[in-house]
């Protein structure tokens, strides 16, 4: 039998949606906070030679370093106030969390509630600042070295470059937490998801005007059109499946009354981290490889030069690390989000067990081996997803926005924001119930 949820779900329309108001009032604010921020990733800070860049990203898009580009929605190519984007802000935040679970303190700031999470936020942005300002100053030193800059005094275009992508990034942060509070899905997340959505129009004439001029042929153009089909339909598969676990509930004496026992499941998704391991992974790659191309290449040694080549999609090293941290921070980020203890001491307090498991104990063990058996198979999916489509960017030239991170990334933000929305809906529909179950009851 179908739940009140499922039913509420099935039934929802336009109707439905035409009445919650303050779901309208949320996604203008989301609509409207990403405009401004792809209206901020056309600001460029003083000093710059265009042209320079112009040429230059001509010559590395299709490197880790375009990769960076297309999650800045472009604000690096054009050294755009925004060109570090949230990327410092998702740095520190890696930071905090292994801090979190080595650091006493920091554990114990965790354990207290809403007010240690407060805490720990205010110690992320702290940690932001300086990721910031150390990354804009190596920025800054490169461009000079580079030739990219026309400003006269150096002193004074660093410290003007310090102090814009310092302010650009803080205010990306701020914009993905009010979108967060104040409209719908996880800001953060819908700020690089709307960077690589702006960019692939552009990758898609692209890849017509190369079929046009017979540098790729139709048949290469389809297969990839059926593996951008084949990767968006596994991702939606994969994301919505579950393992539930079937948990009882016995017949309780409650008061004077007598309460049924009850079947439930606990539900465990494949991949409960979602799009968060390929965008840790990615964000650390891109910030060694960003200052090695920016730096001049005369200045540069051999091996330097190497390991430049060496870090771009394709080649063996990339390939090696990217797989390396995306498993790191899978199982990583799993750790923090499950504890299979605490869930084992609430379903003893509930008065719930699994079939043939003893409650307290042994259920955490159990649920701990479902946990680690699920991690390695979404470990394993994400590393494919992410890894597999590098091949053909490096052997067939596709742009970075028909890769595997990118429809990942793209692909779980849109199920994530409409699962909000659907939730608000749903909200809506009960408030609406109650209210008539009120008015009833006074006649």
């Amino acid at each position: 039998m179908a739940s009140l949820s499922d039913k509420l779900t099935s039934s929802m329309d336009f109707s439905a949606f035409s009445k919650a108001k303050d779901l309208q009032k949320r996604l203008l604010f989301t609509l409207f906070a990403l405009i401004v921020f792809r209206l901020g990733t056309y600001i460029p800070f003083p000093g710059i030679n265009p042209g320079f860049l112009t040429e230059f990203f001509s010559e590395n898009s299709g490197g880790l370093l375009g990769m960076f580009n297309a999650f800045t929605g472009g604000a690096l190519s054009r050294m755009s106030i925004l060109a570090l984007n949230i990327m410092p802000y998702i740095s520190a935040s890696i930071i905090v969390q292994l801090g979190a679970s080595i650091i006493p303190s920091l554990m114990m700031l965790k354990k207290e509630g809403e007010s240690g999470l407060r805490k720990i936020n205010q110690y992320t942005r702290y940690l932001t600042v300086l990721i910031t300002v150390v990354q804009a100053f190596f920025m800054a030193k490169a461009l000079e070295s580079a030739g990219a800059v026309i400003m006269p005094s150096s002193a004074m275009f660093e410290l003007s470059t310090v102090v814009s992508l310092l302010g650009g990034t803080m205010f990306v942060v701020w914009l993905g937490e009010q979108i967060t509070a104040r409209g719908v899905g996880n800001g953060a997340s819908l700020i690089i998801m709307t960077g690589i959505v702006a960019g692939i129009p552009d990758a898609l004439v692209r890849l017509l005007e190369e079929n046009k001029t017979g540098a790729m042929s139709t048949g290469v153009l389809l297969a990839l059109l059926l593996m951008t089909f084949a990767i968006i339909y596994i991702v939606v598969f994969v994301e919505m499946a579950q393992r539930r676990i079937p948990v009882q509930y016995p017949k309780r004496q409650v008061g004077n009354r007598l309460m049924q026992g009850a079947n439930s499941h606990l539900p465990l998704k494949i991949n409960p981290t979602g799009v968060m391991p390929p965008i840790f992974a990615s964000a650390i790659l891109a910030i060694p490889v960003a200052i090695v191309q920016f730096s001049s290449k005369t200045n540069r040694s051999d091996w330097v030069s190497q390991l430049a080549v060496l870090l771009t999609p394709g080649q063996w090293l990339y390939i090696v690390l990217f797989a390396f941290l995306i498993m790191f921070f899978t199982f990583f980020y799993t750790g923090i989000q499950s504890n299979p203890t605490e869930t084992a001491d609430n379903l003893k307090k509930q008065g719930g067990f699994i079939a043939g498991i003893r409650p307290g104990k042994n259920t955490a063990e159990y649920l701990d081996y479902v946990i680690t058996r699920l991690t390695v198979l979404g470990a394993v999916y994400l590393t494919a997803l992410c890894i597999l489509p590098e091949f053909l960017i490096a052997t067939w030239g596709v742009p970075f926005f028909l890769g595997g991170t990118t429809l990942l990334i793209v692909v779980s933000v849109i199920m994530d924001t409409v699962s909000q929305i659907q939730s608000h809906l749903i909200a809506h529909q009960y408030e609406g119930l109650i209210k008539k179950a009120k008015l009833k009851g006074h006649f």
